[in-house]
């Protein structure tokens, strides 16, 4: 059997795009009362990402963009109340009701009692922390690792330090290029939630996909099954 399954956790366990978008429609509210142009404020993922080399992942980077951004289209005409609007945004998202996934907690209750779990998250380590602390799913996992990005060497990383075969770990995920892609270039396996929201960022299908240790599912329920048939597949024991 496979030694360890590991889950990401945003999007994958609980909800967490939606505040986010919530969070952009705060943000395009407040710059309406200022003359900007349309295509300006379409440009709002691209300056997030563009200071992800700055402020990594999470709400704070989100909100520092957003100010930033906000402080550049007005010519840095923007009202100190409209900041605070925004600052005010990053503490409700910060301290929002973590809403589990239907089917998650049912998967991990069966799942735990057969294989080792880890939770593999990207993001600020305190946020991610209270997230998993509220979603009361923290006991199911072994080990937690909160990572500021999600590379193959970052996986790497972690594989060697629990000692674990890539050969005989599955990542299940619904993000191409966070959970996917890096995963397989190791020579893992991973379990790709096709119908989980997920940011535009981490949405890469034009990835080079290795289809003999990649399976796509809708619904987080059905990971177990895909799991038991891998393992009757590859003959892992």
């Amino acid at each position: 059997m496979f030694d360890w399954i590991a889950f990401d956790a945003d999007d994958t366990l609980w909800k967490n795009e939606e505040t986010y978008l919530q969070g952009r429609e705060v943000f395009l509210q407040i710059l309406a009362d200022y003359d900007i142009e349309q295509d300006d404020l379409d440009r709002v993922d691209e300056f997030e990402v563009e200071n992800i080399q700055y402020y990594g992942y999470g709400v704070m980077s989100f909100v520092l963009s957003m100010i930033e951004m906000a402080i550049e289209l007005t010519g840095e005409k923007i009202h100190p109340g409209d900041i605070r609007k925004l600052l005010d945004l990053a503490k409700a998202m910060l301290t929002a009701e973590v809403e589990v996934f239907d089917g998650v907690r049912q998967l991990l209750e069966k799942i735990s009692k057969e294989y080792s779990l880890m939770l593999i998250t990207k993001g600020d380590l305190f946020h991610q922390r209270r997230k998993l602390e509220a979603s009361k799913l923290a006991d199911f996992f072994q080990v937690v690792e909160v990572v500021s990005d999600k590379t193959p060497e970052v996986y790497h990383e972690i594989l060697e330090r629990h000692q674990i075969d890539p050969h005989r770990f599955i990542m299940v995920g619904n993000s191409l290029r966070s959970d996917i892609v890096p995963v397989l270039k190791l020579g893992a396996w991973v379990i790709y939630l096709s119908d989980h929201l997920t940011w535009s960022h981490e949405d890469d299908p034009l990835a080079e996909i290795i289809q003999d240790r990649y399976r796509e599912v809708k619904e987080i329920s059905q990971v177990l099954s895909v799991v038991k048939t891998l393992e009757k597949l590859t003959g892992i024991a």
